[in-house]
Formats: structure tokens, sequence, C-alpha cells
């Protein structure tokens, strides 16, 4: 079975209740063999995390069964459910880039991550847009941030960005890239080249330039130029035509390619919350993560669906025995080595 690294996100929020009730689901159980990266004393407080045994992170690839990497051992006042701390703001951080270390060794085969927030980790001085450019960052790598859902896939040119700083960011060369790596990645999912659904970045595809030159100047070369490389890209496609008929979607295309977090986003999980998984294309390494946040308001009362987290772990180690879904590489570029 796999071996699928998990940093167990901001342990004030759901991360560590969904992680320990997804692990003990029989299904999961059969699938992988799970190496956790988080707080001690959070995971004690979990019967399950204490059969585990604690294996120092340098040591993780003397052993092949389940393992704790306790990477902190927070005070009580940082870890409490629903209210956040800087301390756990740094925590969170520091699991994620614990489980980093382990990809690049080789020690895990895949990665999940659970919620973290970034307004707490960015508090606690780290600078932190989120875990898609972290790992990006990390790996030297471009990456693609890809809403896998049952009914639809759907990534995003852009990430975590404002608004008005789309247009400067969207460039023909970019998007032919995504393109490709979209294309490359989903190939042998499918078993064919990949057909991709271009969405526009305007109301209606910009209407000709009426609404807007994006889709004139950018976005239209950009699918042309892809075709030209062999990629089966189509539009740009106006995303309220598009998502009118979702049952449709799926049928047509094999992946729709959003210009913007929001426009890919809302559909996804408008279609399917609980199942829909955020897997990261492009790293050697498999990464997914649950489509949802660190949902404070409930944290420790035992009311959060570990179906989510349920489904990125199944999903990271059904990437990890692939054919090279979620983990072709991108275009290599200097890491940062943070």
């Amino acid at each position: 079975m796999p071996r699928v690294g998990i940093s167990l996100g901001d342990v004030s929020g759901i991360g560590p209740e969904v992680t320990a009730l997804a692990l003990a689901r029989p299904a999961v159980r059969r699938a992988l063999v799970p190496v956790v990266f988080g707080d001690g004393p959070t995971l004690e407080g979990f019967p399950l995390f204490r059969r585990f045994p604690r294996v120092p992170l340098e040591e993780l690839g003397r052993t092949t069964g389940p393992a704790v990497v306790e990477v902190t051992r927070l005070a009580q006042k940082h870890r409490v459910p629903g209210k956040p701390s800087r301390e756990g703001g740094r925590a969170q951080y520091a699991y994620v880039r614990a489980a980093i270390d382990a990809m690049r060794a080789g020690t895990v085969d895949a990665l999940c991550t659970a919620p973290v927030s970034k307004e707490e980790i960015s508090r606690a001085g780290i600078p932190f847009m989120g875990h898609t450019e972290v790992l990006a960052d990390a790996f030297g790598v471009d990456v693609l941030m890809m809403m896998d859902g049952p009914r639809v896939r759907i990534a995003l040119a852009t990430n975590h960005v404002p608004i008005s700083a789309l247009p400067k960011l969207l460039t023909v060369e970019k998007l032919v890239a995504q393109l490709q790596l979209l294309s490359r990645s989903l190939e042998p999912v499918v078993g064919r080249k990949p057909r991709i659904a271009v969405l526009g970045l305007n109301p209606h595809a910009g209407e000709g330039g009426m609404l807007g030159r994006e889709e004139v100047e950018v976005i239209g070369p950009a699918i042309r130029r892809a075709r030209a490389k062999r990629v089966d890209a189509h539009g740009p496609i106006p995303a309220d035509g598009l998502f009118a008929r979702p049952d449709e979607v799926g049928a047509k295309y094999d992946v729709v390619l959003a210009m913007y977090h929001d426009q890919g986003l809302i559909p996804a999980k408008a279609l399917d919350f609980e199942r829909t998984v955020n897997v990261t294309l492009g790293l050697p390494v498999p990464r997914t993560s649950p489509d949802h946040g660190t949902a404070y308001a409930i944290a420790g009362t035992g009311t959060a669906s570990c179906v989510p987290m349920m489904e990125a772990l199944l999903k990271a180690a059904r990437l990890s025995r692939g054919p090279g879904a979620g983990a072709s590489p991108g275009p290599r570029r200097p890491p940062t080595g943070r």
C-alpha cells in the first residue's frame, strides 16, 4: 500500500478530528499507510493516534508502517478547538514543511494536507498564500490547482490573487504551459488526450471584445497555440453558459480550465462539496486536500464530516499508484529551499 503523508493543519480547526475519523474508515485503512505530521499532545487526544509509533523525521525511511512525526508540542492554550493562535499558525506551517522534507526524501508516496488558516500563518509572520504556492516553490516547478469531482474536473489558471491582478497575470505563454500540463497529467487517466474546455475571463467571454479584450488578445491565441501543440483545447467559453447544464459538462469535456479562483470553485463546490478533492498537478509526488477550510465554528463539537478528508486520502493513494495523474513534473524553475 502507498504511504501517504498527512499534514495535520490547524490544530484549533477540524483537521485533527476529521483526519482521525477518516483514518478509522475501513476503506481508508485498506488503501494506504498513514504518516501524520502534527502536534504530539493534540494527537495523543485520539485513541487511534496513540497506537501509531512516534518516529523522528530523519528515521522515517527505516519504517514501513503507520507513524506519527511529532513536529510540535504545543501548550494547551495554543491548541484549543475554535480558538486559533499565532503559535498554532507557526505550527501548521511547520507540519507542511516537515511533510515536504519527507516527500523530498522519498519516505512518503503522496501528501494529503488537512486545512490550514492562511490568516493565522500570516499573522505568525510567515508569508503564505496557500499550500499550492508553497509546494510549487519547494520543488521548483510550475503547478496547477485542480478540483477533481465526481461530475466535473475544474483547474485554475490563477489561484489566490486579487481580481484586479488578473489581466496582468493571464498571458498567452502561461496559459499554453498550463494547457500542456493539464493534457499531459490527465492523458494517462482518461486513456487519450483529454478534451479541455477553456473559460473566458469576462462576461459572455468578452462578446468579441465589447466586454473586454482578454479573450481576443490572450485566451483565444493561447488556445490556438496549444492546439498547434496537439492539446485538445476548446474556447473561450462563457462560464455561465457552460455550467448552466452541469451534467453535460462532464460528458463533453474531461476538464475545465477556469481563469480565476471563484469562477472555478463556486461550481465545483456547488456540484459536489463533500466529494470534490483539491489535487495539485505538476509535483513529483501527488498532493491532495479536502475542499473545505478549518471550520473553527464547529471544531471540537464532533459534528464535522470526515467524508471530504476520506475522499482526499483515497485520491492521494490512487494517484500514487496511478500512471502519472497528479505527478507529472511541470517546467522546472529554481526552488527557494525555504
